[in-house]
This record gives structure tokens, C-alpha cells and sequence, in this order.
């Protein structure tokens, strides 16, 4: 049976690259290293698809609600784009990676075809690790991120200290 919901491990896992977890640092809208105006954790659209703008402020309960918004619509397509044999922390680092990418990154990617083709591939770590870059640049919390999706999908557990 495919896994269409996620875990706490997946919200913890965005809140602490999206906000540095701790999102009351982040309740005032504030350009993201790719320079799009962004508010809490990650949010670059309100429920309501409005994109976030200058001057915009939120609560921290705001924050996760816009964030479990943002998942609900991300979590179905990454079930749809993988096979049932994924289990839950495989799930919910692929969500974050889509995420932070977007869905359609993850759908081109040699990462996901890898994902389908044997989840255990030991070379699906390497293929999260390619995607670091924003702007044209290698962005040290991007580096960090990919390393913590990859260790949550083989290892079942966070850890954030690379």
C-alpha cells in the first residue's frame, strides 16, 4: 500500500532548513537565497494563491498551517510519481526534496527514476547530493539539506549535523 501521508520526521525536516528551526525567526517575509519573498517556513504562496510580498507577517501557528497546505498538494504528487514500495522515511525525504526543488524537478530527476527502479540503491545518496545549487551557485545549507534527506531515507532517522 502506498504511503500518501507524512510524518513528523518530514515537518521537522523542512522547518529546520526552511526556518533554521526556529520559524519565529522567519514571521516576516523575507527574500530566500533564490531572491523570492518568502514567509515561515518556506512559504512563497498563501493558501489563497497570493504570492508572499514584502511587508507580510505571520503567526507561528500560520506558519505550519501554511506549510501542512503546501505538503498536502506535494505529498500526492510525490506518492503518484512513486512506486509502492517506499517506505515512510524514503517518503518523507522525498517530499522535502520536492518541496524545496519543486514537484517537477523530483519528476525529471535521475533520483526518482533510481527511487522506482530499487529503493535500496546505495547510489540514490549520491543523486540527492547533485542538488545544491541555487542561483548558479553551491549553497552550503543545500549541501546540508541533500545529506539529511539522504541519511532520513536510508537510515529512518534525522540527523542534522554534516
Amino acid at each position: 500500500m502506498a504511503i500518501v501521508s507524512i510524518s513528523d520526521n518530514c515537518l521537522r525536516l523542512i522547518e529546520v532548513f526552511e526556518s533554521s528551526g526556529d520559524v519565529s525567526k522567519f514571521l516576516k517575509a523575507y527574500k530566500c537565497p533564490a531572491g523570492v519573498w518568502t514567509i515561515g517556513i518556506g512559504t512563497t504562496l498563501y493558501p489563497g494563491g497570493q504570492r508572499v510580498r514584502e511587508g507580510d507577517q505571520c503567526t507561528v501557528q500560520q506558519a505550519f498551517d501554511y506549510l501542512r497546505f503546501d505538503l498536502r498538494h506535494i505529498q500526492q504528487i510525490v506518492d503518484s510519481y512513486t512506486s509502492d514500495a517506499i517506505d515512510q522515511s524514503q517518503f518523507d525525504s522525498l517530499v522535502s526534496f520536492a518541496y524545496n526543488l519543486g514537484t517537477n524537478a523530483l519528476k525529471g530527476s535521475t533520483l526518482l527514476k533510481k527511487v522506482n527502479r530499487n529503493v535500496n540503491d546505495p547510489s540514490i545518496q549520491f543523486e540527492f547530493e547533485k542538488w545544491v545549487n541555487a542561483g548558479g551557485k553551491k549553497l552550503p545549507g543545500l549541501v546540508r539539506r541533500r545529506k539529511a534527506e539522504a541519511w532520513l531515507y536510508f537510515n529512518k532517522t534525522l540527523k542534522f549535523d554534516f
